[in-house]
């Protein structure tokens, strides 16, 4: 699923407003943002406080120099749009899409993030301390954040520090979590499917229920797992004879545990992996 379709296609049948000044008086009436086609539009200037766009595609829009200070901005698309010099004081920015996102020069005072989407293209204000801010990407420190059921497929999480966070039912389908700190973390009735694990620090992590059906667990430190139980393996790609004796050295009863899901339990998708 791509960032895009993140956004709900259904339209009601409004007609599109020729510019950025009559599409934000259609907006200042009333008629939600979402119910336009935002994709490329040019705000450069517009003053837009206090403005929602909750929900709406920005994807590509021009927003340079724009005020955008304490506007609403939850579960919008700003793939690759500019945001030069744009004011985002106090803007509610969660769950957003940040990627390649111009961010240079904008002021993100006060702004919130928390779970907003970034990725390595992303560029961020000098000095921003974007990694702390609760914004979901590579490097990103989220330990001990509370992440349960967010929606990450497709997330680019490499390194990042999620030590301790809690992700019950969090959708990390396809996740690239390559080299990222899970010691400790929730992950029950998480999904991982084919999502990137290489050399992922999963000691003390609980993986009750977790979905990890074709992920790729090379170089990943199982240790001292909390439960597996109900976990299902099944075409999970890098697990060593000695991280596989290591699973099934838990015990039978959690072994024997079926996911409620995938309709398998840990030891028979793990008895696949030895047919492998």
């Amino acid at each position: 699923m791509t960032s895009t379709s993140m956004v709900s296609s259904d339209r009601p049948s409004v007609s599109q407003p020729s510019t950025a000044k009559d599409i934000l008086q259609a907006i200042e009436r009333g008629i939600r943002a979402v119910e336009f086609d935002l994709q490329g539009i040019n705000w450069n200037q517009l003053d837009l406080s206090g403005i929602s766009l909750a929900g709406a595609n920005l994807s590509g829009a021009c927003l340079s120099g724009a005020n955008l200070s304490g506007a609403d901005l939850r579960n919008t698309i700003l793939s690759n749009a500019q945001l030069d010099g744009t004011s985002l004081q106090g803007a509610y920015l969660n769950r957003s899409v940040l990627y390649g996102c111009n961010l240079t020069h904008a002021n993100l005072d006060g702004a919130k993030l928390q779970v907003a989407r970034y990725d390595r293209h992303t560029v961020w204000p000098d000095g921003y301390a974007y990694k702390k801010s609760g914004a979901v990407g590579p490097g990103a420190n989220l330990s001990g954040a509370y992440l349960n059921t967010a929606y990450l497929r497709d997330a680019d999480l490499r390194e990042a520090n999620l030590r301790g966070a809690y992700l019950s039912g969090a959708d990390l389908t396809r996740a690239n979590l390559e080299g990222a700190a899970l010691s400790g973390a929730n992950l029950q009735y998480a999904f991982l499917t084919g999502a990137n694990l290489r050399d992922t620090r999963l000691n003390g992590a609980e993986l009750q229920f977790a979905d990890l059906r074709a992920t790729d667990l090379t170089g990943a430190n199982l240790e001292h797992l909390q439960s597996i139980a109900g976990a299902d393996f099944t075409l999970a790609r890098g697990l060593g004879d000695t991280t596989l004796s290591i699973l099934r050295s838990h015990p039978r009863q959690d072994l024997e545990t079926w996911n409620p899901f995938t309709r398998t339990n840990t030891l028979v998708s793990l008895a696949k992996l030895s047919d492998r």
